[in-house]
């Protein structure tokens, strides 16, 4: 008796239809899951937070515009109460007895249509284009006096952990104890008063705001120079606060990076010094110092408030100063956001960035 196997049946269309669901659903839960996501997802709620308590905060200092306003005619034009009161609320797009949760809800509808709203004492003006128009300057000189601090400190800290215990080290670790220690707005007050009004190395008058006004505009030598020379005190402020944080901290890390084994095992193996030096020590003594440099990149944009301020530097921090003052709640909201969403962004970058140099942490992190 002759057997005959029965060929496989294929799956009917039916059941396919049924499994790609299955499997969008498996993958879908898989991308979810993930590290990387669980921190994306995360961020999103810590910006959502941090931009919930800000919309409070600010509605809980005394005052606000249409009150200023009003004192500020009363004084100045010697007007009724009444009259203040009308005259101030006719200027500005606001409703102070306007409950608080509806003003949330409607600052949630204009998010979600990404829409920060409208200044509301300088009439009519988009908070974005104020934002977008201050923020290139701040990110100029923050952003240049990090990069310089940085710099030196991986340089300086790496050769004080070579050179330790000589007088390099014990005079490059006292001055940067010190100035890691000093605020960088008495910092700011110190160069002023010691270069400025003692040593007259600069003008005060001069080196104030962020460019010369009697200059005009465009890609010439004449402006560009006017923008260095205006940003050079800011930027030497930020220099002088944070180098002092860099240096110490690539020295602790140097010498942490010499009492390695594979370190030790590349001199038993006769390597010559310089390759040591960058392939072995210098890069994995840097990788503390790369992960905080994403990190303090986020602060760039909230770390420049006093700093221009002193200055009269005209970036996003001066702007916030001005909002504050005024109680322009709209723009103090935009900035504010601007600020935690710049922080939040650089702390899950400097997440990643940490596993993709280290792909043992990247490893222990999947698992």
């Amino acid at each position: 008796m002759e057997i005959t196997s029965t060929p496989p049946v294929a799956p009917s269309e039916a059941q396919a239809a049924l499994a790609r669901p299955v499997a969008w659903w498996h993958a879908i839960r898989r991308a979810l899951t993930s590290y990387t996501a669980q921190t994306i997802i995360q961020g999103f709620f810590t910006v959502w937070a941090v931009m919930t308590f800000t919309f409070i905060l600010i509605r809980q200092m005394p005052s606000n515009p249409v009150q200023i306003e009003t004192e500020r005619l009363i004084r100045e034009e010697q007007l009724s109460y009444e009259e203040a009161r009308s005259k101030a609320a006719a200027l500005f797009e606001f409703d102070p007895d306007q409950p608080v949760i509806e003003q949330y809800l409607e600052y949630l509808a204009r998010l979600i249509r990404l829409d920060l709203g409208k200044s509301i004492t300088s009439t009519g003006t988009p908070v974005m284009d104020q934002i977008l128009q201050y923020l290139p300057w701040t990110l100029f000189s923050v952003g240049l006096g990090l990069l310089i601090s940085f710099t030196i400190g991986i340089f300086v800290g790496m050769a004080m952990a070579y050179w330790r215990g000589g007088a390099f080290d014990n005079i490059v670790t006292a001055l940067a104890s010190i100035l890691f220690g000093i605020p960088n707005y008495i910092i700011a007050l110190l160069i002023i008063l010691i270069l400025g009004v003692q040593l007259h190395v600069f003008s005060v008058a001069n080196t104030l705001g962020r460019v010369d006004p009697t200059i005009e505009p465009g890609f010439m030598l004449e402006y560009i120079g006017s923008i260095l020379s205006h940003a050079i005190l800011p930027v030497l402020t930020y220099v002088a606060a944070t180098v002092g944080g860099w240096i110490l901290t690539m020295k602790s890390s140097t010498l942490s990076t010499l009492g390695e084994e594979y370190v030790t095992v590349a001199h038993a193996r006769g390597l010559p010094q310089r390759r040591v030096l960058t392939a072995y020590v210098g890069r994995n003594a840097m990788l503390p110092l790369v992960t905080r440099l994403a990190i303090s990149i986020g602060f760039v944009v909230g770390g420049s408030v006093i700093i221009e301020d002193v200055y009269r530097y005209r970036g996003l921090g001066k702007f916030l100063t001005t909002a504050i003052v005024a109680r322009d709640y709209t723009s103090m909201q935009g900035v504010f956001l601007v600020i935690a969403i710049s922080v939040v962004v650089a702390n899950i970058l400097a997440d990643l960035l940490y596993g993709v140099l280290d792909p043992r942490v990247r490893i222990g992190k999947e698992r």
